[in-house]
């Protein structure tokens, strides 16, 4: 009788990467404990919210500050470099964030709540020409409705993707196109609830043997609709929090 073929360490890589990526069907952080996010909890002004405070910043900016949470893989695999939109829609009230819910058939991060955006292709010059595209394809938004202001540091997962969130002033007036085969839907969420950081959570537990952590921040969309964000668009907005926290003029 021969004996079971033994998968090598490029296969059990592989394995495991794809069992990060593809969260369980009955997996829902919701059901999780909530634990506060560390002190201090330090209000931000309402003028860092403004669409002239955020031109000055990231014109000024050094270098961000480096996520909070910094996930690696249990092995050591090859990331994925990818891009998202981070994008600040400019509406009377003030600003609010464009958000999508993953179609629900994809394999990778399935309905979960995300920034349009994906991995950099090689036909993509930078990082900010991968976000542009993928808005474009995902939901329609195009780039005359874009005013791109900079970008923040890297925020890797443990589906070992490396997201590079660039940021953007987005003008009203467009008209989304959502593609179902990536997006099911698409919203707008208050930044300064988001912003908030007594609305910033932790939370943590075993995914397919693996320790995880990840923030986690309660919503409310504008349309009265409740919004778990959480995982890397919630860290990814955690990290927008500090960089404009440590503003420093």
């Amino acid at each position: 009788m021969a004996s079971p073929a033994v998968p090598s360490p490029a296969d059990t890589q592989l394995a495991l990467q794809n069992q990060l990526r593809a969260a369980p069907a009955h997996f829902d952080p919701r059901q999780l404990p909530l634990a506060p996010a560390p002190a201090p909890h330090i209000a931000l002004p309402a003028l860092h919210l403004q669409p002239d405070f955020l031109r000055q910043r990231f014109a000024h900016a050094s270098t961000p500050p480096p996520p909070e949470i910094y996930e690696r893989p249990r092995l050591d695999q090859p990331l994925s470099a990818s891009a998202v939109l981070l994008a600040l829609v400019q509406r009377e009230g003030g600003l609010h964030v464009l958000l999508t819910q993953r179609a629900s058939h994809l394999r990778n991060h399935s309905g979960q709540i995300a920034f349009a955006g994906g991995r950099i292709d090689p036909s993509d010059a930078h990082v900010v020409a991968c976000a542009l595209r993928e808005a474009r394809e995902e939901i329609g938004l195009t780039a005359e409705h874009i005013e791109i202001l900079g970008t923040l540091a890297p925020y890797t997962t443990g589906s070992a993707f490396e997201i590079t969130p660039v940021v953007a002033l987005v003008r009203p007036g467009f008209h989304l196109r959502i593609n179902p085969a990536e997006v099911q839907s698409a919203f707008e969420i208050a930044l300064d609830h988001l912003m908030s950081p007594q609305h910033h959570h932790l939370q943590q537990a075993q995914v397919n043997d693996i320790t995880r952590h990840w923030w986690a921040i309660p919503s409310v969309d504008t349309q009265g609709q409740d919004r778990f964000v959480w995982g890397a668009s919630a860290g990814i907005l955690r990290n927008l929090y500090q960089f404009l926290r440590s503003h420093d003029a």
